[in-house]
């Protein structure tokens, strides 16, 4: 009778060793001040410098990249789904001008294939490079008989730090205030079972998914340039919900109306591909898909030229006026 082991059972230890081994080198390339090496302990360690804070509050934000994972790997494309991880927490941390300080990630498969994983981590360590995070620690599950061979599955964490007084939260907006729409890198990461919906498994090119496989944009750097420059009063991460289930957010009470105007700024082709194809319909579009806009900055009108003039110049982002807040019952219009 053989003797039962756990590798037998479908999880290697020893591979998940030679895994971690692999990855040291890649997450040092995110050190940052308050960094500790200590890849492979139980937990993560960072010390941040507080002595530039009055009053330090501490944020945090979860997410994952959703459904998104499914063309990655059917395409066998793994490079760019960590980037989108890491963007999908960090871009929401920023929109109350906190600092982003640390990353953690959990990969999650049937049977752990490390040249993937290590892709994926590749990916994780540019995000946190672009966002000025440190990755400090993570976890790698293998879960033989809850993943199909070739699945896995990704979820991150970041902690920031803001000053109680700075914090943005849309509190002084008003009307006549008006929106800066930032030009989003593609789908980023939310609106894909739509998609997968409209583009079938027979029609995904190679081509069409690298376009859907393009990484979202991370606005750490320009946002929070442009938070010390400005008076930017809201900041709104256009993920799922769209436009009006995130501008809404953050309106501080009801008196006030956010209205987008259409064709203000430059659709991605792709947007108008889902639509005609999916013959989506055009609040459905905007409800789900950025359409081309992948954060938003509420400011007083005098500011948003100069805001946009400072993101293109510093950072090569183009933005665009595309909105304004007006007296009305709370929500927002496309018009």
């Amino acid at each position: 009778m053989s003797r039962i082991s756990y590798k037998k059972s479908g999880v290697d230890i020893d591979k998940a060793n030679i895994f971690i081994d692999k990855i040291k080198p890649i997450v040092k390339t995110t050190k940052r001040p308050g960094w500790f090496s200590n890849i492979g302990a139980f937990a993560g360690f960072f010390k941040p410098n507080l002595s530039s804070y009055k009053n330090p509050v501490i944020t945090a934000s979860t997410d994952g990249v959703g459904t998104k994972l499914l063309i990655a790997q059917k395409a066998g494309i793994h490079h760019t789904v960590g980037i989108d991880l890491v963007a999908m927490c960090v871009n929401d941390i920023i929109t109350c001008g906190a600092e982003p300080l640390f990353f953690l990630d959990y990969f999650a498969t049937g049977k752990l294939s490390v040249e993937i994983a290590r892709s994926v981590i590749k990916g994780i360590a540019k995000g946190c490079r672009a966002a000025g995070c440190a990755l400090i620690g993570g976890e790698t599950a293998e879960l033989p008989g809850m993943y199909k061979p070739g699945e896995y599955d990704l979820a991150g964490f970041s902690v920031g730090i803001a000053e109680r007084n700075n914090i943005i939260d849309g509190s002084k907006i008003t009307s006549g205030d008006l929106i800066l729409g930032i030009a989003s890198s593609g789908l980023h990461s939310n609106g894909y079972s739509l998609v997968r919906k409209i583009f079938s498994k027979n029609s995904l090119s190679r081509g069409l998914a690298k376009e859907l496989l393009k990484p979202t944009a991370i606005y750490v750097k320009p946002v929070l340039g442009a938070v010390k420059r400005f008076n930017i009063k809201g900041i709104a991460n256009i993920t799922g919900g769209g436009f009006y289930d995130n501008i809404i957010r953050l309106l501080p009470g009801n008196g006030l109306l956010a209205v987008v105007y259409k064709g203000t700024w430059q659709t991605l082709s792709i947007f108008n591909m889902i639509k005609d194809k999916g013959h989506v319909e055009e609040k459905e579009m905007f409800r789900t898909l950025n359409m081309g806009i992948g954060m938003v900055m509420i400011m007083h009108r005098k500011e948003i030229l100069k805001a946009k003039d400072y993101l293109f110049k510093k950072h090569g982002l183009r933005s665009w006026p595309i909105g304004e807040i007006i007296p009305g019952k709370k929500g927002v219009e496309i018009v």
